[in-house]
């Protein structure tokens, strides 16, 4: 069964309002996130090892595997942006109580919070994603991981929500002002009902 590209859970224009442009998102989605499950499934059609896998199977399988290196940065890809898909919403931003509690419990307050986070997004060198987990101690962190790795490979927790700090994610909207890309997802993006649904 070859992985596929989801469809969005929203129109390609509907978070223009909040600071994604439609270019970015036809480009995202339909470009960059298209080419990283093309190449997965070349890999898994050459690969019998990789057949009848998940796509969590497959980025536990192929972590620290130096010839399995493709495979994984283009399974962590496609997890990591089938996530991010949901993680935006053209009204986001709003924090539900369930989650913003456990935020000020585990933060000490939301801007604290958004500050945390913020900085792991920022201090990325390079691509990569910067996440809000539920850690294994049963407290939210905010994390940070580089190219196509996501926590499930680096075993930090739970993710609720995760935003993709790659270039190709903010530069047509943002150029080269990534805090503001953060910012702006963190206010007006961001959707924390899918995180406080993930929270459980």
């Amino acid at each position: 069964m070859a992985f596929e590209l989801p469809t969005l859970p929203y129109s390609t224009n509907a978070l223009a309002g909040a600071g994604m442009s439609q270019e970015t998102l036809e480009l995202h989605h339909g470009k960059h996130h298209q080419a990283y499950v093309t190449a997965l499934n070349g890999f898994v059609e050459k690969n019998a090892d990789l057949q009848g896998k998940s796509l969590e199977e497959i980025v536990l399988f192929a972590k620290d595997k130096a010839d399995l290196a493709p495979v994984f940065n283009n399974a962590g890809q496609h997890w990591n942006h089938i996530h991010f898909w949901n993680a935006l919403t053209p009204t986001g931003g709003k924090l539900p109580g369930k989650l913003e509690a456990k935020i000020v419990e585990d933060f000490g307050s939301v801007d604290a919070f958004k500050d945390a986070f913020k900085t792991a997004a920022t201090t990325q060198f390079g691509s990569g994603w910067a996440w809000l987990v539920l850690g294994n101690d049963g407290k939210l962190k905010a994390t940070k991981t580089p190219n196509g790795s996501n926590p499930i490979a680096t075993g930090e927790g739970k993710v609720l929500l995760g935003l993709d700090v790659w270039e190709h994610s903010y530069y047509v909207d943002f150029r080269n002002r990534r805090p503001d890309y953060v910012t702006n997802f963190l206010d007006k993006l961001a959707n924390y009902e899918f995180a406080e649904a993930n929270l459980g």
